[in-house]
């Protein structure tokens, strides 16, 4: 290769590299300017957030964690912000970007499973939430206000699910008072996929 081209190949990277950034600048500043109204919580710091969530954003194999598929598996990795699903046949595998708790305080570990499914959820706040926020609602119906979004999947925890959020900034961040959340299109296709007695992890 001459030097002549490669000097052109060289320009066409560095172009082509510096416009994907310049285009990639405007969401992450859109993003980073977005206000917290009191009812989203959102981390201070979302530029470090968005790169741990992008470089440990991988696929996993079942083996590891459970000792067989039965009645499918989720697997929700709080460090990495995933969640993973594997049918019972093992034939499909998901991966879905989601929320997570706030603080080691809020999360919960171990086994547990699907104990009930809920197209159009009603959101109550547990009692604690309500302590440290008394001003909000008893109650939320279904509807673009509701944080549980479009579908739920309730847990044997008490007050813990896997489900939708109308809020999209909330995906990929430490954003929860304790539940796993979706983005409504992935917890619809979850949704489909599981039942109840879906085994579900979290690590």
């Amino acid at each position: 290769m001459s030097s002549e081209l490669k000097k052109v190949l060289n320009r066409r990277s560095f172009i082509s590299a510096a416009g994907a950034a310049a285009l990639a600048a405007p969401a992450f500043a859109q993003q980073a300017a977005l206000p917290s109204n009191g009812s989203v919580e959102i981390e201070e710091d979302i530029s470090q957030a968005v790169r741990r969530n992008i470089s440990s954003f991988r696929t996993l194999d079942w083996r590891p964690y459970f000792s067989d598929l039965k009645n499918g598996a989720v697997l929700v990795d709080i460090s990495s912000r995933a969640l993973h699903y594997w049918s019972e046949d093992g034939g499909t595998y998901r991966l879905y970007p989601s929320s997570v708790p706030l603080t080691p305080e809020l999360t919960k570990k171990g086994r547990t499973k699907v104990t009930r499914k809920v197209v159009g959820p009603t959101w109550r706040p547990t009692p604690s939430m309500k302590k440290r926020n008394p001003e909000w609602p008893d109650v939320v119906e279904p509807g673009p206000d509701n944080p549980l979004g479009t579908h739920a999947l309730y847990l044997s925890w008490t007050y813990y699910r896997i489900h939708g959020t109308h809020d999209t900034r909330k995906i990929g961040r430490r954003s929860s008072n304790g539940c796993i959340g979706l983005y409504n299109e992935h917890i619809a296709q979850l949704f489909d996929l599981t039942k109840v007695g879906t085994q579900v992890l979290l690590i």
